[in-house]
């Protein structure tokens, strides 16, 4: 049968995987969702299929989303996806495509939050609403910066703190996962996080499994420098200004 999938950290610990100056006590990472035991059906071929015009994100129209590894008309859905975050708030996963088959089924083509990294699937188009998403934020590594677009339109470009060398920041491509406001801006957070889609590719029993954020700092000192275990550190002054970045905004993650 497939399973469903739940958050099962608390909202700080989310976050903690590759961020904090100490390294925290080890949480147990949420479970990786596990394959159907019926066998798929073979994909039927498609009839029509095309890539999104602009960016979208993808919102369940309830709380549990049945989500297929492949698209196939009479398969059974790979997982059952709860689609709350540990702050309660419902996720906008990015889209990457969307087909239709020969049975006349509108399916769309997700990124998952979960590992491995750039996981994928597909899902009834009826069981989602489509968004457009109006925000890029780009993160070159080897710069050490951190570009909001808005459009084309370039909002913001900061100077932030990667990771070091043996906890790299991971590259690929991700999304906003949850906004996590914190308690103290002089905090391991600084004034708010950004939680993304993606995860560390060396660090797998921290808290949250190891999940990636874009958070703020007290230190303006981190600028610039590889300091984290993984996360990016955005100097607090700067940090407020992506606050309102919505969920789904495309995080892409260079070298």
């Amino acid at each position: 049968m497939s399973r469903r999938l739940f958050p099962v950290v608390a909202v700080l610990a989310v976050l903690a995987a590759a961020c904090s100056h100490a390294e925290p006590p080890p949480l147990p990472a949420a479970a990786a969702p596990a394959a159907s035991t019926s066998s798929p059906s073979p994909a039927a071929p498609a009839t029509h299929e095309q890539t999104p015009t602009g960016t979208l994100a993808a919102r369940s129209v309830q709380q549990h989303l049945d989500i297929w590894k492949r698209w196939a008309p009479e398969a059974r859905p790979t997982w059952t996806f709860d689609t709350r975050n540990p702050v309660g708030e419902a996720l906008a996963m990015l889209v990457t495509g969307e087909r239709t088959d020969d049975a006349g089924i509108d399916w769309v083509h997700i990124l998952l939050p979960i590992r491995p990294n750039e996981a994928d699937g597909w899902v009834h188009a009826s069981d989602v609403e489509l968004k457009p998403v109006h925000d890029k934020i780009v993160i070159d590594l080897s710069q050490r910066s951190l570009e909001h677009f808005r459009g084309r339109k370039l909002v913001d470009r900061f100077e932030v703190g990667i990771g070091q060398p043996q906890w790299p920041t991971t590259t690929g491509t991700f999304y906003i996962w949850a906004h996590v406001p914190q308690a103290s801006p002089t905090g391991p957070y600084g004034v708010f996080a950004l939680g993304l889609s993606g995860f560390s590719n060396v660090l797998t029993d921290w808290p949250g499994g190891g999940r990636m954020a874009i958070h703020g700092t007290p230190y303006a000192s981190n600028k610039g420098q590889m300091v984290s275990h993984g996360c990016i550190r955005v100097y607090n002054p700067d940090m407020r200004r992506l606050r309102r970045v919505p969920l789904g905004t495309p995080v892409i993650i260079k070298q």
